[in-house]
């Protein structure tokens, strides 16, 4: 790849400014620099700003292309009129550019692109390989762990229901090693059926093995050979009068049948397949991704792409495959609901991450066909109802404009809460709402980390996350260019707390930001809130104003997700395992010293030779951990 970035016309020294030429003469003025490789173009407004990125097979002739100035679309047409400056970069192939077009667009959402706006990955089904009695559980993200993995799905939801499922059909322990290691009699899982109990011997290796085979069976397709093998063992046990036995595997076929029954979507000639389907409407897009796996339907997903003020289905479709694929790994079909500009590249690419070959098709007939029109139909439900609750989402939110004078349109509210005991676990939580509702990718904890204040300093407390958050945003973005910056916060909170939010931002520099302190009253009755500003008396809202029960629902959430926040943060220290902060012991070798001693108390208490004696513990990392244990003040 080779980068030749222009910044200016050819004939100029001078910098982009507000004098600076725009429109198609000075995308005309690039021509006699470029040649005909593939490769990545920007286009830059006179400040500098990215107004679009894109990708071609012969950069030469697109920027000629734009350069005639001519038979674009009025979206197209804007951008050139915009355009003061223009940046390349080469690639030795298409693809490459195709890649390097989709990462760029993620890295500086520019506004004539299509954004992909939620892109977080997908969990899968784990079935651990380094365990003599492996595991099966929930995974999200690198696949790190040696194992089988089975995905993705749609949500955390249904795997968390298929998990719940195996584990009536095939019994397969869902525990931590450290916790099986530790186990003296069957927990609650083998009480309600859920668990063989290998942990205590009910269950041989070899049997539990074959419960790992018929998983994977399942999870790979053959349901039906499975309920075969499980019908006629029942049949066996029930000839041999083992009427327990016989009872036990006749419930795992019933949860197997009804695995079956609630899979919905259940193609018989798709083994392989996401299914992504398109539908637009007023300027917005909705796409629905659905995942067959193992001829199963394995939950489906919609997304809301920023359609790049007036992109068309096409190129909003190709869009979202690159950046939807940058961080997945693909099946072997694709199947679209309507055609794509580069097909041939867009398979490439995908080809190329999964090392085989994937088809990217738009059926017309058959089972396929009725697949993504089917995902086509949920798409445009989708968006009906988002659209909906935009509509009032934006009501709502000028509503709260308007109730405290604020310059509108409210586009980003940030609200605030601590959490803690006694000022123990201390933690802040951020939640942020916009025209589409909650934005939950958004949110952010913060731990508290100053030693110094007076435990249930909330007044502190809230000092310390406003600094730190207010801090990283003018780092980050100091000119105010991003989404990032908040219209409005709302603290919760009455005089104390806008009176620490207020020095904060004094301190910061920070005047044009407006925040409010949400107390609820005298009674802390919902309904009596008071609202508090700097300088201003405390107020209130009618009781029966939407923008008042809008407020209490924003400030609900913020409630939930600090409470949350901390209840993990609580439950963490209280399961904390002194050998995790030991420096060289990682998952398998706390396994091995838990095994050999059974618990992290008996591993501090054991001296020098018999940490040496345990498998994979070097004399080295023995003294280690000797010290570690030996050595505290």
């Amino acid at each position: 790849m080779t980068d030749a970035p222009i910044d200016k016309l050819p004939e100029e020294e001078g910098q982009a400014g507000e004098n600076t030429p725009t429109g198609a003469k000075v995308i005309q003025g690039y021509l006699k620099s470029l040649d005909n490789s593939p490769g990545v173009y920007r286009m830059l407004d006179q400040k500098g700003d990215v107004l679009y990125v894109g990708k071609a097979r012969n950069l030469k002739k697109r920027v000629s292309n734009y350069a005639q100035g001519r038979g674009h679309s009025a979206r197209i047409g804007r951008m050139i009129a915009s355009t003061a400056a223009m940046m390349f970069l080469t690639t030795r192939t298409e693809t490459e550019a195709l890649l390097l077009e989709q990462n760029l667009i993620k890295q500086l959402k520019p506004r004539y692109n299509v954004l992909l706006r939620d892109d977080k990955s997908f969990p899968n089904i784990l079935v651990t390989k380094d365990h003599d009695y492996p595991q099966i559980t929930k995974h999200r993200g690198a696949k790190t762990e040696k194992g089988d993995y089975y995905g993705p799905f749609a949500s955390a939801g249904s795997v968390n229901r298929t998990l719940n499922q195996l584990q009536k059909i095939f019994l397969l322990r869902n525990c931590s090693d450290s916790m099986f290691a530790s186990r003296t009699r069957p927990c609650l899982q083998y009480q309600i059926a859920r668990c063989s109990a290998p942990c205590v011997g009910h269950i041989s290796t070899e049997d539990y093995a074959a419960l790992v085979r018929d998983a994977s069976r399942f999870l790979q397709g053959s349901s039906t050979s499975v309920q075969e093998t499980l019908a006629k063992d029942m049949a066996k046990a029930s000839a041999e009068m083992e009427f327990e036995r016989a009872a036990a595997l006749r419930d795992r076929i019933r949860a197997l049948t009804q695995v079956q029954q609630t899979q919905g979507i259940n193609p018989q000639g798709v083994a392989e397949a996401d299914i992504v389907a398109l539908h637009m409407e007023g300027g917005q897009a909705c796409v629905q991704v659905f995942f067959i796996r193992a001829n199963q339907n394995w939950g489906n997903r919609a997304y809301f792409p920023r359609t790049g003020s007036g992109a068309g289905g096409a190129e909003v479709l190709e869009a979202f495959l690159g950046q939807f694929y940058s961080n997945k790994t693909p099946p072997r079909l694709v199947l679209l609901s309507e055609g794509i500009e580069n097909r041939d590249l867009m398979e490439q690419l995908l080809s190329d991450k999964l090392e085989r070959r994937v088809e990217v098709s738009v059926p017309q007939r058959g089972e396929k066909s009725e697949l993504v029109a089917g995902a086509l139909r949920n798409a445009r439900e989708s968006l009906a109802r988002k659209m909906a609750e935009t509509a009032t989402q934006t009501k709502l939110l000028d509503g709260l404009a308007e109730a405290f004078d604020l310059e509108g349109p409210l586009r980003r509210v940030e609200v605030y809460d601590n959490s803690h005991i006694q000022g123990s676990n201390a933690v802040g939580g951020m939640v942020v709402a916009g025209p589409e509702g909650f934005i939950k990718s958004a949110y952010r904890k913060f731990n508290i980390k100053d030693t110094s204040l007076t435990p249930g300093d909330d007044f502190g407390m809230m000092k310390e996350v406003l600094t730190r958050r207010f801090k990283r945003l003018l780092k980050e973005d100091p000119d105010r260019k991003s989404e990032n910056w908040p219209d409005l916060v709302l603290i919760d909170g009455g005089a104390g707390q806008v009176s620490a939010v207020a020095q904060i931002m004094e301190e910061l520099g920070i005047d044009d930001v407006p925040f409010i302190g949400v107390a609820k009253g005298t009674d802390r009755d919902a309904g009596k809130e008071e609202f508090y500003r700097p300088g201003q008396r405390p107020s209130a809202l009618r009781f029966n104003d939407p923008v008042l029960y809008f407020v209490q629902r924003l400030r609900d959430e913020v409630h939930r997700f600090a409470i949350g926040t901390h209840r993990a943060k609580r439950t963490k220290a209280t399961f904390a395992n002194p050998l995790d902060e030991v420096p060289g012991v990682g998952a398998s070798r706390k396994r091995a010293l838990l095994t050999h001693f059974g618990s992290a108390k008996a591993v501090s208490r054991a001296d020098l030779a018999d940490l040496k004696a345990v498998e994979g513990i070097s004399s080295a990392l023995a003294q280690v951990i000797y010290d570690f244990f030996h050595d505290k003040g």
